[in-house]
């Protein structure tokens, strides 16, 4: 007998023993696994912020070439968002979808200064006089946007909605047609970065009724999207030094 209980004894040990050993096992494999997605995680994190900074450097070095074609016309920057912003008043009188000569000649401008900067960061990538960066554009919506005004005195526009479209659109077409270069700009896959869209009155940035906040809510708006890292590329972002060249 206790032999038997000897024996028995002997088994529940061991088997508390590798149930023990397992376990541990256990906790280290998913130990390994939290530091693989920890690590995943900052690398998607920091590659993320990285593209919000190379976005936010590429609205400024736009915005000072602009600046320095035209010292009077005034765009606005939003780094945060990703938009470039051009004034309705100096492009489009009240309820029209035509440029006016001073806003054609200030879309060229804009225009120009896209040409001059964006093949930095479109694809096939131009890399002189450029600033390192291992981020893309993936695509540029030229935005139209109106005041809540109910459009008076047209049968052929039907709303706010078409006239933001149709102003959109018409910048696009005088960007297209009068600076050489804007149709080859593409994203990593190939595909053209410069599109349209039209919000009518649904984006205001100003909620106020008076006519300044009006004014400020037609407008249109160059929203700068940037290119979703691969994991392939996350290691590159994180690891390659960062250059300080001025393109």
């Amino acid at each position: 007998m206790s032999t038997r209980r000897g024996q028995s004894v002997e088994e529940e040990e061991s088997y508390f023993i590798s149930m023990a050993d397992m376990m541990v096992g256990l906790v280290f494999v998913f130990i390994i696994l939290l530091i693989y997605f920890a690590l995943q995680y900052q690398q998607k994190s920091k590659a993320l912020s990285d593209a919000g900074e190379a976005r936010a450097q590429m609205l400024m070095d736009i915005r000072n070439d602009i600046k320095r074609r035209n010292p009077l016309l005034q765009v606005t920057v939003d780094t945060r968002t990703g938009v470039l912003r051009l004034p309705a008043q100096i492009l489009f009188a009240k309820g029209d979808t035509e440029l006016s000569p001073e806003g054609g000649a200030a879309v060229i401008t804009v225009a120009q200064s896209l040409a001059a900067v964006l093949p930095c960061y479109t694809y096939p990538r131009r890399t002189e006089n450029c600033r390192p960066t291992s981020h893309g554009v993936d695509a540029i919506f030229i935005e139209g946007h109106t005041d809540s005004d109910p459009l008076q005195g047209n049968s052929i526009i039907k709303g706010n909605l078409e006239l933001s479209a149709l102003r959109a659109t018409n910048t696009f077409r005088k960007m297209r047609e009068n600076v050489r270069g804007l149709d080859s700009l593409g994203n990593r896959e190939g595909r053209p970065v410069l599109s349209v869209s039209g919000y009518g009155e649904a984006r205001p940035i100003d909620q106020g009724q008076d006519e300044t906040a009006k004014a400020l809510n037609r407008r249109i708006d160059l929203r700068f999207l940037m290119e979703t890292p691969k994991d392939e590329d996350l290691v590159q972002m994180v690891t390659k030094p960062q250059g300080g060249g001025k393109p």
